[in-house]
Formats: structure tokens, sequence, C-alpha cells
């Protein structure tokens, strides 16, 4: 059992979470606006109420990893995704910014170019599922700019300051702490979108990937928690980048941190973001893309996806 003091210790810890998190609000607010959100005034509601079917949930996450597998595939080539992945329904885009990391820890190479295999398959997978009901991918911002989305994402977790830039392409560091922002939703995404779909052959598929996002997330977590033993910094970094999404996403405390936390009387490390059931959270369509709009409001666009998703799910919840 619990000591009373670990207990206290936690429910301190969740509060102080809540008002870091209300503190952020306003920032983001200003961050998303400067990368080019929009609000549309007369809108019925966030995406998480209509009625989708499976194609729309695919391709929801197909938008997904099209994001993910540009960030990665640029970060470990130089290079973005081959031409004959990018075609489909809604308006093609691009994706700007990407450049390869000068990897100095061999293993985040090795682990950089295991995830980047990865993302790149499911987005062949996706759309191999989907056929000619495929989304083309639409307009990706995975650069560097002041008032791009990493910069504006990391000024509003106060990692930089008003006019400076993030770079995840500068460091081993830099590209552990962009590759955090993304697998973090990625798991509560999927997660989320799985009591959805109705077809078993798409729920295993989406199952499937649930599982490798999990794996990815944890490799993630775990990398940055061991290089933060060294450097604490990157933790106190991984817990502002998850109150930054927490104050995007509603008002339910959902994200966690690396910070550690004493379990057994002892310190344990905080890998795997679970509720007191040990279950992983989930997130709904307009959650996530409050948080990849970078905005809490009901948008059709910003953030990284400067002129958003493309199909039906394209709008944010209004937090």
């Amino acid at each position: 059992m619990a000591d009373s003091n670990d207990v206290i210790e936690a429910l301190e810890a969740r509060e102080e979470r809540r008002v870091r998190r209300r503190d952020l609000f306003r920032g983001f607010t200003a961050a998303s606006t400067a990368a080019g959100g929009f609000v549309l005034a007369n809108q019925a509601g966030p995406v998480a109420a209509q009625a989708v079917s499976d194609a729309d949930i695919l391709n929801f996450a197909l938008n997904l990893e099209y994001l993910e597998a540009q960030f990665y595939v640029q970060a470990v080539t130089g290079a973005g995704l081959a031409e004959n992945l990018l075609g489909g329904t809604g308006n093609r885009g691009q994706a700007t910014g990407g450049r390869r990391v000068n990897f100095t820890d061999n293993a985040v190479a090795q682990y950089a170019r295991e995830i980047a295999a990865d993302e790149r398959a499911h987005v062949a997978f996706l759309r191999g599922a989907l056929g000619s009901a495929a989304v083309a991918q639409p307009t990706i911002d995975i650069g560097t700019a002041p008032n791009g989305a990493f910069s504006s994402a990391a000024r509003a977790a106060g990692l930089i300051g008003p006019g400076q830039s993030f770079d995840p392409y500068a460091s081993d560091e830099n590209f552990l702490l962009a590759a955090y922002i993304f697998e973090d939703v990625g798991v509560t995404a999927y997660k989320g979108a799985s009591p959805l779909i109705s077809n078993k052959t798409f729920l295993e598929a989406a199952a499937g990937i649930l599982a490798v996002e999990g794996y990815h997330a944890s490799l993630v977590r775990t990398t940055l928690y061991a290089k933060g033993l060294q450097t604490p910094s990157l933790i106190d970094a991984s817990e502002a980048i998850s109150n930054a999404r927490d104050s995007l996403d509603g008002s339910t405390d959902l994200d966690q941190g690396l910070a550690p936390s004493r379990q057994s009387g002892g310190v344990a490390s905080n890998i795997a973001p679970l509720d007191q059931n040990g279950i992983a959270f989930s997130r709904s369509a307009g959650q996530v893309l409050n948080i990849v709009y970078l905005n809490n409001m009901a948008v059709t666009g910003g953030g990284f996806f400067p002129n958003g998703v493309n199909g039906t799910l394209r709008m944010s919840a209004a937090n």
C-alpha cells in the first residue's frame, strides 16, 4: 500500500500541473495565431459530435501519419516521402522545413531510422487500405521559422523566448523533444478512435498501429528520461510540453511528462502515462486537432497543418 506522504505528493504534483496548464493557456492562443490558425465563426460543433465512417477515421489517421512520417524521414535522410505516397483526394500540399539531423548518439540515430521506416510503412498501409478514398497529404509545417509550428509550440511551453526559433534538427535532444510532441498524441489518437471503428479488419489494423505507436512513444520517453538523469532540463522540458498539450485539449488533466514520483518507498520513472487503473488515456479527433493545430478553439487549420487536414474530420474541439 502506498505511503500517505506519497499520495499527498502525487496530489500536490497534479494540482501544480493544473496551475501550470492554466498559465500556459494564453501563451498557446497567441502562438497559434502566429502559426496561422483561424476560427470558423458559424460551425455547428466539434468533429467529435459527427457520425463518421471507418474510412473517415482511417483518413484522419493517415493525416497524422503523413506528419510523423515526413518529420522522421526528413530527420533521417534529409528528404521527404516519395511522390507515390502523397496523392489522393482533397488539397495536395507540401511538407516544408525539414532537414537531416547530424546525430551524435548512435543509439538515437538507430531509433530514428527504425521509427522513420515504421511511419513510412504506416502511410503506405493506410493508403492501401483506403484505396481511391485515401486523402492526399495536406500542407505540413515541420520547419524551424520563429513563427512556425515547432517554434510556436516550444515558445508556448516556455522553452524559448519571443522571436526565437526551436530547431528540432539541431541536436539529438531537440529531435527527441520534437518526437515527444508527436508520439504521445499519436497513441491517444488511435486509442480514442478505436471504439468508433466497426469493421473488425480495420480495427485489428488500427490496434496494430496503436501498439507500434506505443512502442515508439515509450522508446522516446525512455531515452529522454535516461538523458534527463544527467541533464534535468530535458525532464523539465517534457513537463512543460505536457502542460502545454493539456492547455489545449480540454479541462481534464490527462497528459503527463517524465517527472519521477515516489512509488513503493523509492523513486519511480514515469515512462508510461497512465490513469489510476494503469490504462492509457484517449483523445477525441477534435482534441488531437487542438494539439496539432496549436489552438484550443474550434478551428480548421493552423500549427503543423496550416491549411488543415484533409477529409471529413478536420475541425478541432472548442475547449
